[in-house]
């Protein structure tokens, strides 16, 4: 592939990327009203016939590394493994 090949694939590929992360912004801004209108009317769901809407509190426990590795330094050292991963990036 040439250099000037690579630059439009480079161009497209941030144009879409753009386009992307508009269309999250603004799926999230309509989740932020369909989550205002449930507070207004105190509700966790709402339907509309086609649909059903809920949002609702979910309990979960999580493990505490940050509490775990400065109490059991050594215990939390004997567990940990180094894993490695690859990253893509442009400048």
């Amino acid at each position: 592939m040439s250099v000037n090949e690579l630059e439009k694939k480079i161009a497209e590929l941030q144009e879409l990327e753009t386009i992307a992360e508009e269309a999250r912004a603004e799926a999230e801004a309509i989740r932020d009203e369909l989550k205002a209108l449930m507070l207004e009317q105190g509700t966790e769901e709402l339907e509309t016939g086609r649909h059903i809407v809920r949002w609702t509190s979910v309990l979960s426990n999580r493990f505490d590394t940050t509490t775990f590795k400065r109490e059991h330094a050594e215990m939390y050292k004997a567990y940990v493994k180094q894993t490695a991963s690859k990253r893509f990036s442009i400048a």
